[in-house]
């Protein structure tokens, strides 16, 4: 039996007229695109610096193709459109590349939710004030094991050792491997109980002598130089004058420390990677007061304290090393150690918060 639609065409129904371009899946392949590094993040806007080009500043938008596609400060780019890099003038980013290394921190939203903070850097600065306000061992702590957890080499910068001894730190964190170099504010003498480097007043290695350069060895600008950087501390720590010293006319803002709390101001609202004239590059991150490990598994937190992974050897078979365990080395190892007791207690503290689980 026919119907009386048998003898109609898609070109006669309508919502079924064919197109002369069929529809494809297929993107375009922007063979053309330019690379670039993204060196800062602004509400949907990112300004990038082409590669090959040592002042050439070019804002971006995504293109709609990377649909929720992630994009953050370290990424390569690749662009399109205008690249002149003038006033009003924005390019696409059409596609992003392989990324070497994230640095990833738990966010406030949820458990087992993390975002990407920085990008295919190499190495992390934790930047970390000896005195006002005083240095926070967890944090130090936290820090690390998403350094080791990221794949990044590890530098501790101890600051305004004007205030305060630096050989406590040195002494609980050298035995680590980490790199440690030390800052004071400019024109005053370093304290230190003696025995170190600086027991008579004058500068140890990387001391900050005025704001807008490094005196002595340089081993600051040394540790930085060729390498792609970024520096991680909690507020009112130095890192935006640190910053401000080792790239001149980067303008970063500073404040001061709230007397009463003992707690910095964020000084810095987003990352920001800035170029060093020896070469390589410094990212600047916001100050924060707490760096959650969210997405840290509990033996790659073990594993970022070598010196509790080797003691832990000797435990028992399927021990979790918490308080509670019993025939646990751990316990032993820090017996009679206030600094081995001290490096426990952190990591401890880790696990039981949960937040390496």
């Amino acid at each position: 039996m026919t119907s009386a639609w048998d003898h109609l065409t898609d070109d006669d129904v309508p919502g079924r007229r064919r197109t002369s371009r069929p529809r494809t899946k297929q993107r375009p392949a922007h063979a053309d695109a330019v690379p670039a590094m993204v060196t800062a993040v602004d509400r949907g806007r990112y300004l990038t610096r082409l590669e090959g080009s040592a002042d050439c500043y070019v804002a971006a938008v995504k293109a709609r193709e990377l649909g929720h596609r992630g994009v953050v400060v370290g990424d390569q780019a690749y662009l399109t459109g205008d690249l002149s890099g003038r006033k009003d003038t924005l390019a696409r980013i059409v596609r992003v590349g392989p990324r070497r290394t994230e640095l990833r921190r738990a966010t406030d939203e949820g458990r087992g939710r993390e975002r990407v903070i920085v990008a295919n850097a190499d190495q992390m600065v934790i930047v970390a004030a000896l005195a006002n306000p005083t240095p926070r061992i967890g944090m130090i702590d936290r820090q690390l094991v998403a350094a080791y957890d990221a794949g990044l080499g590890a530098i501790l910068c101890l600051t305004k050792a004007d205030l305060a001894s630096d050989r406590q730190l040195r002494a609980l964190y050298q035995p680590l491997g980490v790199e440690i170099v030390t800052t004071r504010r400019p024109g005053l003498p370093r304290q230190d109980a003696g025995g170190q480097d600086g027991q008579d007043g004058r500068d140890g290695p990387g001391v900050l002598d005025r704001p807008d350069r490094l005196e002595g060895p340089q081993q600051v600008r040394e540790l930085l130089e060729g390498h792609v950087s970024v520096l991680v501390g909690h507020s009112g720590v130095g890192k935006s004058t640190l910053i401000n010293a080792l790239v001149p006319g980067a303008g970063r803002a500073t404040g001061e420390v709230n007397l009463v709390t003992g707690k910095g101001r964020h000084t810095s609202s987003s990352a920001l990677a800035l170029e060093l004239p020896g070469g390589g590059w410094a990212i600047d991150t916001p100050g924060v007061r707490s760096f959650g490990l969210g997405h840290v598994r509990p033996e790659r937190v073990l594993a970022a304290f070598p010196d509790l992974a080797a003691a832990a050897a000797d435990c028992p078979r399927g021990c979790q090393h918490g308080p509670d365990q019993a025939e646990c080395a751990l316990a032993e190892w820090a017996l009679g150690s206030s600094d081995r007791q001290t490096r426990l207690n952190s990591y401890l503290r880790i696990v039981a918060s949960g937040e390496g689980n």
